[in-house]
């Protein structure tokens, strides 16, 4: 007596090759294996109950994965550098630095700063 297939899910492989088997056709009572012609009944495809799990971070929605891939800009003197540059206003040598590309790509940066004593704003076209 030849063997049943092997299933592994939903799907069928062939006994003889491990070749998958296609789906029976309409009214078909065997499929034939492709590769070595083994004669599968229609009815080994019935009655086949598939139970699948996921771990609830597997398929995150999108309002999940926003969530956790969001970044966060912090404005304010927290976020800027302090250089040692001069106030052309009260010639303190301390100021806040922050370097920003206002131009067009192909020209240098553009570095604001301001003044840590009397928060006056100037900038340099790098």
């Amino acid at each position: 007596m030849s063997q049943l297939a092997h299933q592994i899910g939903s799907l069928l492989f062939c006994p003889d090759c491990g070749t998958l088997l296609n789906l029976p056709r309409d009214e078909e009572h065997q499929v034939a294996c492709e590769q070595c012609g083994h004669l599968e009944p229609a009815s080994s495809y019935e009655n086949i109950e598939i139970v699948t799990r996921s771990h609830p971070e597997a398929f995150p929605s999108a309002l999940l994965q926003k969530r956790k891939t969001q970044t966060k800009v912090h404005e304010g003197e927290d976020a800027l550098l302090k250089v040692t540059e001069k106030c052309p206003s009260c010639g303190h040598m301390e100021a806040f630095s922050k370097e920003m590309q206002l131009r067009s790509a192909d020209e240098g940066s553009t570095i604001l700063y301001t003044c840590v004593k009397c928060r006056h704003g100037w900038r340099v076209n790098n």
